[in-house]
């Protein structure tokens, strides 16, 4: 009998809903269990079951729905499986079967516990009036039924840490999939004739930052580590914060260039053209550092964070706490020392290749411990 793959929900973008995909081509043959599935193109030829809140317009509104998840993620049905397996950003960890299901080893892959309720001060949405009011209550709910499961992997030390602050578990390290191969391959025979005259059109030498533009994301601080460093700097992305960071650029005339929607490969070649790519948000983990090694481009992360694992201090990039002052300007003459195979060869250990081998291995060993 096969394993239940559990996601809080289904969507067509999303970097947990990745790290399902590659789940499931490690275990082609589990179904999946979500909150409702927004993305049934993308995960097509998969028996995918959904919940109550599916068939409401609640599944359009994450906030209005968050009351009734915790319910319902424990009243499931009845279901036969060998294992259950957790992907777990929120609640989904919670998740409760009735039938053959409910006594089977219960095996939980943590993205994060959930940020607005443990970790408000790196979430927004966890300083809303009423988020405030029901976080207690949520903290101890969420620590009971984190004790149900039989083991817990956590995508980083940094959210290893989090879980036994939070959840007074502890946890394996299993870093998140990433395609190495796509942005390890030179992009330029993929490139349209639009993006090579963006490419023409940006400075020979420049700081990279590349993200959603949204707040936590601090590019601002891309922006200052240029200004300190004297060098120019390309934002490539888009988002709400686009305007604030207008704003900014405009304050540096000539400094910054931007590059909105970047397809793969031009990201690709952006990183490659880039003297260093900078990542100054504390992520969990944090994929576009892996990718922008790939490359062969060193990274400029900060210190603390899922991107201080993944980049090496001194070798494949530097580690920062601020991102002005003399120390900012030395990482950038360190960073443009870094040889570019040591980036490649450090990004290769983050393949997909090594998340479904190490993942395999690990629900093998604990669900039939």
């Amino acid at each position: 009998m096969p394993g239940i793959i559990v996601h809080e929900w289904l969507a067509n973008r999303g970097g947990s809903e990745n790290v399902v995909e590659e789940i499931v081509a490690t275990f082609p043959n589990a179904r999946i269990q979500s909150l409702w599935n927004d993305a049934p193109e993308r995960f097509a030829g998969v028996d995918v079951a959904e919940t109550w809140l599916a068939r409401t317009p609640l599944r359009k509104s994450k906030a209005l729905a968050l009351p009734f998840m915790p319910l319902t993620w424990r009243h499931l049905g009845a279901r036969d499986a060998d294992w259950i397996l957790c992907s777990s950003h929120l609640f989904a960890h919670h998740a409760r079967f009735a039938g053959p299901a409910r006594g089977v080893p219960k095996l939980v892959y943590a993205h994060t516990p959930a940020r607005y309720i443990w970790t408000p001060e790196l979430d927004a949405r966890g300083n809303h009036a009423l988020a405030k009011l029901v976080r207690r209550p949520l903290q101890r709910l969420d620590r009971d039924r984190a004790q149900e499961p039989t083991a817990i992997a956590a995508n980083s030390e940094f959210v290893r840490q989090r879980i036994q602050n939070a959840w007074h578990r502890d946890s394996v390290v299993i870093h998140p999939p990433v395609d190495v191969q796509a942005f390890a391959d030179d992009p330029a025979a993929e490139l349209l004739a639009d993006e090579l005259a963006i490419l023409d059109g940006l400075p020979s030498t420049f700081l990279l930052g590349a993200s959603r533009f949204i707040p936590y994301k601090r590019l601002d601080l891309v922006v200052a580590l240029g200004v300190v460093s004297d060098t120019a700097v390309v934002l490539a992305g888009d988002g709400p914060s686009l305007p604030d960071l207008q704003a900014l650029a405009a304050q540096h005339p000539g400094q910054v260039s931007f590059v909105l929607k970047p397809s793969r490969a031009l990201l690709s070649a952006l990183y490659r053209r880039a003297l260093a790519y900078v990542f100054p948000a504390i992520e969990d983990f944090g994929i576009m550092p892996v990718e922008a090694m790939a490359t062969g481009t060193p990274v400029i992360v900060r210190a603390i964070g899922g991107a201080a694992e993944s980049v090496v201090d001194g070798v494949t990039g530097v580690h920062l706490h601020e991102f002005t002052g003399g120390k900012a300007r030395e990482a950038v003459l360190r960073a443009a020392t870094m040889r570019p195979q040591d980036c490649i060869d450090r990004a290769w250990q983050f393949d997909q290749s090594v998340f479904r081998s190490t993942l395999r291995s690990w629900v093998a060993t604990e669900a039939h411990a």
